[in-house]
């Protein structure tokens, strides 16, 4: 096993990550950039380096710098996370080339899940079902709109070479096809460098359903069952739940056999993600396969009992795969939120800013994998995620229940959050009897604006009070508040305030 890894990444996956090579008394080696001085990831670890200003392009994605940091530290592996060059082809060569331990999957799995055309090709290939479209990018519009038209409207353009809903359209009106397609090829330009973009069928009314696979390289292969991520906001996940409500128990068979067929197909070594679209009779769609691990893994974790970036790093050190498919069981349910500093009132404008105070309240199947502490700064140069909340219960029902009121105990102070839209989504009655699907979030929206104009003058006056307490508060000294801040009532006065959408 390794002596010593490099995390080359920020925020809470790199303490998550941590964690686990504390546990398992391996040093852990941090990079940051020079925001990222005071960041939790770089408090935690055994070493911490600096490899560039801000601008990620300028540090996190310096390729040189990180392997430079892991020579001079004398790390023997490299643990991507998720983002910035987890998916990177050439970084997983580059750490071969110098002797380090990429813990991924490798290049060559990489390159051929990595671009969404060729991964559609190698999963028809692979008798893997895959939703109607291009099998290669289209270079001109005009040609991407005779295709459309032979599918049949809504179509989905997609960036080939993309993810993270960027450079994607959703189009419904032949009319507004090749405005939309020119828009897409310059996002996907602008994130990916490269603007190829390709069209495929749009599902209605889908859920967004993936199975999280494990593979040693011994030849051995199983899958971990699925996670619902069907709740989006322009296509990136909000709240995970696993298993899916909706799911029957034969398809969910039928799907992880896939899933691991899928990441046979490429050779796959490490932990992986096969997503797939789920229709209302339970068919099931190829959508692409992440090579890497996910955001929200712990959901899996907490449903099977397995530590995935353990797996991950015994997988890279050579070792086998210590249970099979039929040892593997999903016991209760798991639900994990995403803790933005964002407003979501304002189209979830991020909500940069220092967290003058932070309470994560404890409880029995509850985790969290935060990134920040109270004094810590979000910068506006990355991605505004705080925190994951994780609940975990025998039952849905309870599941829901348990982060209900972790939501209304939880408090974040400093900025803006979205901490009254996701306790907005567990009372969602779609969301509740799991009928939800990936447009959810846009019924969700429409009835927090109308709930907006439907509160009384009187009430106006209510919040207007709270939140001039509130200042009041905040402006008294620090121990004062700090005594305060533990009152019951001091946590209730947060819990209205957000509900009235003053903090």
């Amino acid at each position: 096993m390794f002596r010593k890894v490099l995390i080359a990444n920020r925020g809470e996956i790199a303490v998550r990550v941590m964690r686990t090579l504390r546990e398992m008394g391996i040093a852990s080696v941090a990079v940051y950039s020079e925001a990222d001085a005071q960041a939790l990831h770089v408090r935690m670890a055994d070493e911490a380096y600096c490899v560039g200003p801000a601008p990620s392009a300028e540090s996190y994605l310096q390729v040189e710098r990180i392997l430079d940091v892991a020579r001079r530290s004398g790390a023997e592996a490299i643990h991507p996370g998720y983002g910035f060059l987890s998916e990177n082809a050439d970084f997983a060569r580059r750490c071969a080339e110098a002797g380090l331990v990429f813990i991924g999957p490798p290049a060559h799995a990489i390159v051929e899940m990595g671009e969404k055309t060729r991964a559609r090709r190698v999963m028809m290939a692979a008798g893997v079902p895959v939703v109607p479209g291009t099998e290669h990018p289209i270079p001109s519009a005009e040609e991407a709109l005779t295709y459309a038209e032979s599918i049949g409207f809504p179509v989905l353009i997609k960036a080939a070479a993309g993810g993270g809903g960027k450079g994607m359209r959703r189009v419904d009106d032949p009319a507004r096809f090749v405005e939309a397609f020119h828009g897409a090829q310059r996002e996907a330009g602008a994130a990916f460098g490269n603007d190829a973009c390709y069209v495929e069928k749009f599902i209605l009314r889908p859920k967004h359903v993936e199975i999280q696979v494990l593979f040693d390289g011994h030849g051995q292969g199983v899958h971990l069952f699925e996670r619902d991520c069907s709740v989006q906001r322009r296509h990136q996940k909000v709240i995970e739940e696993s298993p899916c409500a909706f799911l029957q128990a034969a398809t969910r068979e039928k799907m992880g056999a896939v899933a691991v067929q899928a990441g046979r197909a490429v050779d796959y070594v490490g932990a992986g993600t096969v997503e797939f679209l789920l229709d209302a009779h339970q068919n099931f769609y190829f959508l692409e396969m992440n090579t890497r691990l996910q955001v929200e893994h712990p959901v899996t974790e907490a449903c099977t009992g397995i530590d995935l970036v353990e797996a991950q790093l015994r997988v890279a050190a050579g070792e086998p795969l210590p249970f099979r498919q039929e040892e593997l069981q999903q016991q209760g349910h798991a639900i994990e939120v995403r803790v933005y500093a964002e407003d979501a009132d304002q189209n979830f404008l991020p909500s940069p800013g220092r967290i003058s105070a932070l309470h994560v309240p404890p409880g029995h199947g509850v985790r969290d994998d935060g990134g920040f502490y109270a004094g810590a700064e979000v910068t506006p140069f990355y991605d505004p995620m705080v925190a994951k909340l994780i609940v975990h219960a025998e039952s849905r029902p309870k599941a829901i229940a348990r982060l209900k009121r972790l939501l209304q105990e939880y408090a974040l102070q400093g900025v803006r959050t979205n901490l009254d839209f996701l306790g907005d989504c567990m009372d969602e009655p779609s969301f509740v009897d799991g009928s939800y699907d990936t447009g959810v979030i846009d019924g969700i929206q429409e009835r927090r604006r109308a709930a907006e104009e439907a509160i009384t003058e009187a009430e106006r006056e209510d919040a207007l009070l709270l939140a001039v307490l509130h200042r009041h508060l905040q402006r008294r000294p620090e121990s004062v508040r700090a005594q305060e801040s533990v009152v019951e009532g001091g946590w209730a006065l947060q819990s209205r305030l957000r509900a009235v959408g003053r903090t």
